[in-house]
């Protein structure tokens, strides 16, 4: 509440100051600026977030900013680590950058935590739960100058698609880091529903990429599959955990469609570059001065799509539902190598 108040105090001060030296309020298209330089600081390198920063580019040049032309873009990659992140938000406000984008929980909780009384908005993605991460209030509304997308989990969807999947599977396993507030959620909905598919869930937290290897050895002696969350640093070790798995032909299940085409069986997860576009879009509105980041709720995705390697489930002598293969968005026959970008 406080935030809110301080931010409205400021808004008004400004307001009158502006109206004190020009006789009259900056109108929205007086606002716009003839070209940007942006911040995007993204917390891990992975393919789930790498589209994240290739759909939020395509969003603002769809709305008329583009890189190259109107648009300087300042990249840096956390790789996982939360002290990085933190240097990397402090830089982009240091720069006086006119807008951070912040891709995945941790990067976005720290830019808001720099830029919080520097008047920098943060549009933020790949954010599970807004609420838990303290960006945005129950109602949904920003609690700073700071909105963005939500890649929340269909966990129901997926859990019903597991048990479609694997008929007879009992124990179903989940690792995730304990520090991060978007896995720390999404566990609680999957304890909350994994019992009304006859599941019980195996739980393995970590800390950083370095405990992966072990716990993954350790929670694949106890479960007959595996799912996948939005968790960064599960998720940069995604190879390590499908080779163990692949080794005793247990099945990883995905949240999005790079996870699937590096060889995950499958998934009711996301399009990440459909929600960097929506993401770039509400950018855009911010940086043409049309709205305020504190004015705009966040948003989400609302209807999840199923992707399936046709390669992995033959691999593991899994039959795909026809039901399943004939609602899939899209379906892949080979296994992709691990997705790369320049740091």
């Amino acid at each position: 509440m406080k935030k809110r108040v301080l931010a409205a105090v400021l808004a008004t001060m400004m307001a009158a100051t502006m109206m004190a030296g020009c006789g009259k309020s900056e109108t929205k298209s007086e606002a716009k600026k003839d070209s940007y330089t942006i911040g995007i600081e993204q917390f891990a390198e992975h393919g789930s977030l790498d589209n994240c920063r290739e759909g939020f580019l395509k969003g603002l040049e769809d709305e008329g900013i583009k890189e190259g032309k109107n648009l300087k873009i300042k990249y840096k990659n956390a790789a996982a680590d939360m002290g990085t992140a933190g240097q990397i938000s402090d830089s982009f406000v240091s720069d006086k950058v006119d807008l951070i984008c912040a891709i995945a929980t941790p990067s976005a909780q720290s830019a808001y935590n720099a830029a919080m009384d520097k008047d920098i908005p943060v549009i933020y993605t790949a954010v599970t739960d807004p609420v838990s991460a303290e960006l945005a209030d129950k109602d949904g509304e920003a609690v700073g100058n700071t909105t963005g997308t939500s890649d929340k989990l269909p966990i129901k969807e997926q859990l019903e698609m597991i048990r479609k999947m694997l008929p007879d599977a009992k124990k179903i396993g989940i690792m995730y880091t304990t520090s991060e507030a978007n896995s720390v959620s999404a566990i609680k909905e999957y304890e909350s529903l994994a019992k009304d598919y006859g599941f019980i869930l195996v739980k393995k937290g970590i800390s950083t990429t370095a405990d992966v290897s072990l716990a993954a050895d350790d929670l694949l002696s106890k479960v007959e599959c595996i799912t996948n969350l939005t968790d960064n640093t599960v998720v940069s070790s995604l190879p390590t955990i499908l080779d163990k798995a692949n080794a005793k032909k247990i099945p990883v299940f995905g949240s999005e469609i790079e996870q699937v085409k590096l060889g995950c069986l499958a998934a009711e997860g996301l399009d990440y570059i459909a929600l960097g576009e929506q993401t770039g879009k509400m950018a855009a509105q911010v940086l043409k001065g049309e709205k305020k980041a504190e004015e705009m709720n966040y948003e989400t995705i609302k209807k999840p799509g199923f992707y399936v390697n046709k390669k992995v489930a033959s691999n593991l002598g899994i039959k795909v539902p026809d039901e399943l293969s004939k609602s899939a968005v899209e379906s892949f026959d080979e296994i992709t190598a691990s997705k790369k970008t320049e740091k």
